[in-house]
């Protein structure tokens, strides 16, 4: 086996990592954006598919365009935290399979088939996203992932004429801990797991 992180970083990441719903007036300025696409973008996907895209909502202007979006409490957590993230992927993801994936042509192998394709998106494109949480967190931000949202109403306001589609919302910056909701339980290993 290769080497594991430490116990610090195995807490950062997962153990003591908590999802935040209020957050500090630290900014956070867009060089950290890019660090975390640039950490995020090396988890795997199949065939290296990679059809996850992000846009970075950070202006005053553009918070308040995407909060009637949100459902409930979600809609303030976007206005109050520094950046929200729009995780979407990408339709037409294949277009980039010759270059990401020269083993063979795989385009028609999406390109042919929706189903396929859609289901493709969607699943590596929710991997990807797991992966932009755990590298924000590695870079020292706190997260806040969301469903609660009106899918149809971000991708009309975002990307309408795009082949881009909203998969789920994440706030992101420096969380309050002073705030912070008491942990939720989580599920034993014997109740969410099988040997066979």
């Amino acid at each position: 086996m290769k080497e594991q992180l430490s116990q610090a970083a195995l807490k950062l990441l997962f153990t003591e990592a908590r999802t935040y719903h209020a957050w500090t007036q630290e900014s956070l300025p867009e060089e950290k954006l890019h660090q975390i696409y640039d950490l995020m973008k090396w988890g795997p996907t199949s065939m290296n598919t990679l059809p996850m895209r992000i846009l970075f909502v950070k202006s005053e202007a553009e918070k308040q365009r995407l909060a009637p979006a949100m459902m409930t409490s979600n809609s303030q957590q976007v206005l109050h935290a520094p950046v929200t993230a729009i995780i979407a992927y990408d339709e037409k993801f294949f277009t980039h399979l010759p270059e990401l994936f020269p083993a063979y042509n795989a385009k028609p192998l999406f390109e042919n088939n929706q189903k396929l394709s859609e289901e493709t998106a969607m699943r590596n494109g929710s991997l990807q996203g797991g992966y932009f949480i755990i590298a924000a967190r590695a870079l020292g931000l706190d997260v806040l992932p969301m469903s609660g949202f009106d899918a149809n109403a971000i991708n009309e306001s975002f990307f309408k004429g795009t082949t881009w589609k909203v998969n789920f919302v994440c706030s992101l910056g420096v969380g309050d801990s002073a705030k912070l909701y008491p942990r939720g339980p989580r599920l034993s290993f014997e109740e969410a797991c099988k040997i066979i």
